[in-house]
């Protein structure tokens, strides 16, 4: 059965359950984000220091109805005049995954409109497009999160080159690590960058882990080692700010070298930074001041939105959508792995 058409310049709303937060948005290509919601699932699994992933997909299924129904209200734009539904595919939880993919589909089939399966590190990449200061095609992409750290060349929507990854740690699973190995509560990154507010970053001698080596790919295991080397040194509350601190300055060092490579190695002059770890202050501080240095534009997505959020799967399906045919065909697809790499440009309908 053919896809049902409608004009691209319809909404587009999107939904996102790939882990623990369940989210909606509707997307408009003329007026701009039209309204969001999200629910976090941080105190649900806060008891058990770390995403359950059963816990996640039964609060998904509780909270996802009212919340398309919510931001339907908000928006103004009845479900019958929406453009498609995006949902996220994938990469994520698969049990989460499927809570989100099985609404999606049921509002396309009883609505007649397509289906837009969105990469969840797309809609990452692409989220700094919702702000009224916004990147131009081509620039490069730092995606920083608790399951991913990447550097891409981004020559347009679903044209992607990987520049360079982390070969063990993602940065947030470094931060989440290393908080927990200061006895930080969950959710340990934010924790974490809190207590380094209060701290000396000089104090400790921590590694630029493969900064003294050509590439673009990270290696972040190191530093977690050598944090649970150093914490004998650190018996005081005071001691541990400084720990903390000279962590994350080693951690915002390396993505910093890392980015100032990219941009020479490519020739860009636009950096987007994504993703949760993208709202670190000391990260945004450092990048900042090395954009007006180097002289390249700086882009981030707002602080609500480089965690997870519906409002970028909303934008990602919405451009998917303007610029051609959804990313895979067929009725349904969710996947548990999905590299980012594996994404090709929109085909013309």
């Amino acid at each position: 059965m053919p896809e049902p058409v409608r004009p691209p310049e319809r909404p587009v709303l999107g939904i996102e359950t790939s882990c623990d937060e369940t989210a909606c948005a509707v997307y408009d290509g003329e007026r701009g984000l039209l309204a969001h919601r999200l629910h976090s699932q941080i105190r649900l699994h806060a008891e058990y220091g770390g995403v359950v992933p059963e816990l996640a997909s039964r609060d998904h299924v509780a909270r996802i109805h009212e919340l398309v129904r919510q931001v339907l209200a908000e928006s103004g734009v009845p479900a019958a005049e929406l453009g498609g539904v995006a949902y996220t595919a994938g990469p994520g939880l698969i049990g989460a995954l499927m809570v989100g993919a099985s609404v999606a589909a049921g509002l396309a089939t009883a609505l007649d409109l397509p289906l837009i399966p969105v990469h969840h590190m797309e809609a990452h990449l692409l989220a700094p497009m919702l702000e009224e200061r916004r990147p131009t095609f081509p620039f490069v992409a730092l995606l920083v999160s608790g399951g991913h750290t990447l550097l891409v060349a981004v020559r347009g929507v679903g044209d992607y080159e990987l520049l360079g990854e982390s070969l063990d740690d993602a940065v947030g699973e470094a931060f989440d690590k290393t908080a927990k190995l200061l006895g930080l509560p969950y959710p340990g990154g934010p924790e974490l960058a809190r207590l380094a507010e209060a701290g000396n970053g000089s104090r400790f001698k921590f590694p630029r882990p493969m900064t003294d080596r050509p590439g673009l790919d990270f290696s972040f295991s190191g530093l977690k080692t050598a944090v649970l080397t150093t914490l004998p040194q650190a018996p005081e509350a005071a001691d541990r700010a400084d720990l903390a601190a000279s962590f994350q300055e080693a951690v915002t060092d390396t993505l910093a070298i890392k980015c100032r490579r990219a941009l020479d190695a490519t020739g860009y002059t636009q950096l987007v930074v994504a993703g949760g770890v993208g709202a670190n202050l000391r990260l945004r501080e450092k990048l900042g001041a090395l954009a007006q240095q180097q002289g390249f534009e700086l882009f981030f997505p707002r602080q609500a939105f480089c965690t997870d959020n519906g409002a970028m799967i909303a934008y990602a399906g919405w451009a998917r959508r303007a610029q051609g045919r959804a990313t895979h065909a067929g009725p349904l697809f969710t996947t548990p792995r999905w590299p980012l790499a594996e994404l090709r440009p929109p085909v013309a309908a």
